[in-house]
């Protein structure tokens, strides 16, 4: 999908091209800054072989060089910033309290600090420090966000970004792009505290939001690929076959703006119900956790994204489990999009989460 050319309110400052690479495709945005905040450029998806990216390891980088190189040539993209996420057991993210300092101060003291929370070779990580709350509960404390990520699972990502033309600019989390996306199209009330769930397909990441501060994160290894698996299991079916009754005859490269009831045969609809269960449960459990932890209120709302956020039988196990409600995440509700492009943009619905958190990024953006 390709829109017009930006109008002349669009902001002279360039933002990266956005790359989520994915579990089961890849999604390129380009978003222009303007006057009233975004207009939507460019939006792709080249959906991946499965088995592509196994447990987040690329085992088909070539592959994946080979989708980005085709949102590239396919979108005429002429921006060589690109911003990416990345998540999982090899990525470390703590809330943790320090004692007042400067930000030079904490970047020269982060390395010795990092090591008590850690639990790799601080040698082996690319560390990053963001100070959220310069004046802590406790006097003389501030709170920080240390973030660590192994370095050779970082290389691996951004090789297939160099290697397809681009430029790694930023190197984001998942969990904090789909936060980017939301503060981009909703209002954050200080008092109210946000959960973000962004179900992919082989990942899901909570991000909860309290007195607009991400207080919270954690990585599930259970998404779409979870409802697949179990109606292939108990079918006996094919996993294009199983894929294609969990989308209830839909094409797999399909999506749907908000969670659709799917007709499908009693024995699919048993499936998906149990996978649905257990998925709700991990979700509860660490949103429970949250909760029993901290001083800040319960969540008001959980606002999900996510291909898998599409299907109605996960969606309504949420609600009815946590009694919250359950708000199917908008991408695009705040950023401008030509007339001839809004029926495209409405199909990509909620998948479009993480690329969109990207493509809010430019280069230099701490």
């Amino acid at each position: 999908m390709d829109s017009a050319a930006p109008s002349e309110e669009t902001v002279a400052q360039k933002l990266c091209v956005g790359i989520d690479i994915g579990a089961s495709s890849v999604k390129l945005c380009q978003l222009a800054r303007v006057k009233k905040g975004y207009a939507l450029e460019r939006f792709g998806v080249v959906p991946l072989p499965s088995e592509t990216i196994v447990d987040g390891a690329l085992m088909n980088s070539a592959r994946v060089v080979e989708a980005i190189q085709e949102l590239i040539s396919a979108h005429r993209i002429k921006t060589k910033n690109a911003a990416i996420a990345i998540s999982g057991h090899s990525v470390i993210i703590k809330k943790i309290p320090l004692p007042q300092m400067t930000r030079e101060e904490l970047e020269d003291q982060i390395q010795w600090e990092a090591e008590q929370f850690i639990p790799f070779d601080i040698n082996d990580v690319n560390l990053d420090v963001q100070i959220v709350n310069a004046e802590s509960v406790q006097k003389g404390q501030m709170d920080v966000v240390l973030v660590a990520a192994k370095k050779d699972y970082v290389n691996e990502y951004t090789s297939v970004v160099i290697e397809a033309g681009l430029e790694p600019a930023v190197c984001d989390i998942d969990a904090f792009a789909v936060q980017n996306m939301f503060e981009s199209n909703y209002d954050l009330r200080p008092d109210q505290t946000y959960a973000l769930v962004n179900i992919g397909a082989a990942k899901t990441n909570i991000n909860i939001i309290a007195r607009g501060i991400s207080s919270f994160t954690r990585d599930l290894t259970v998404g779409g690929n979870t409802f697949t698996e179990e109606i292939q299991k108990q079918l006996s079916v094919t996993r294009e076959e199983a894929e294609t009754l969990k989308l209830g005859g839909l094409g797999s490269g399909e999506t749907a703006a908000a969670p659709v009831d799917l007709v499908v045969p009693q024995d699919v609809d048993r499936a998906m119900k149990t996978v649905a269960e257990s998925v709700t449960t991990e979700i509860q459990r660490s949103i429970d956790f949250y909760v029993a932890t901290s001083a800040d209120p319960a969540p008001a709302a959980i606002y999900v994204s996510g291909g898998t956020a599409r299907l109605a039988t996960l969606t309504r196990a949420i609600e009815q489990r946590m009694g919250v409600q359950i708000i199917v995440a908008d991408p695009f509700a705040r950023i401008a999009v030509a007339d001839s492009d809004r029926e495209y943009v409405r199909s990509i619905g909620p998948a479009a989460a993480v690329a969109v958190g990207l493509a809010v990024r430019f280069p230099g953006d701490a």
